[in-house]
């Protein structure tokens, strides 16, 4: 039998019972990159404190949109990210963005199985390592950050980090609040 699903522990807010301040967030997001608000991701959280919301997703905005990092290693590094935490809505969400960005459907199978991506382009592979080591040790070794660093320079590893950061943020927002993907889709990942 299949366990059921975490209940949220925030409500969705109902968009006639907004705050100002809550409505102001709501606006910056929908006319900002991303086009619209989704109430069971991250942004449904932030509305609950939409001063600190509202910070964070310009962060956001930042890191996902305007890095010097093309997409396909930005979002295979969001990915990457999504598996370390088992967060179900990011995997959810960006799975497909990944796959159009130019990450190969192999590479996103064994990301979410686990398992280091053999097969993946060097430059995934490199950052794979240098995402694991950090997630797992809070350092890196030199040798993964000059094999990162020869491919990003100085701002793209800077910029790296932020898009790692933002996106454990994002994971243990998601993890805590129980954001759930929708009812009629799989969860990437076991809640057991």
């Amino acid at each position: 039998m299949p366990r059921k699903r975490p209940a949220p522990r925030l409500p969705t807010i109902p968009a006639e019972s907004l705050t100002a301040a809550q409505r102001k967030l709501r606006d910056a997001i929908s006319s900002g990159p991303r086009g619209r608000l989704v109430m069971n991701g991250p942004f449904g959280c932030f509305l609950h404190a939409p001063e600190y919301g509202d910070a964070a997703q310009q962060l956001g905005a930042f890191v996902r949109y305007q890095t010097s990092l093309p997409p396909r290693l930005s979002e295979f590094a969001i990915l990457t990210t999504a598996r370390l935490w088992r967060a179900q809505y990011e995997w959810f969400a960006h799975a497909p963005m990944a796959a159009r960005a130019g990450v190969a459907q192999q590479t996103i199978r064994d990301l979410r199985a686990g398992r280091r991506p053999a097969r993946a382009p060097a430059d995934e592979r490199a950052l794979y390592d240098f995402i694991k080591e950090l997630y797992q040790t809070r350092r890196t070794s030199d040798v993964n950050y000059r094999k990162v660093h020869k491919l990003l320079g100085d701002a793209g590893m800077v910029e790296l980090v932020g898009i790692l950061g933002y996106y454990a943020l994002i994971s243990m927002t998601l993890n805590v609040f129980r954001a759930n993907i929708p009812d009629d889709e799989p969860l990437p990942f076991s809640e057991a």
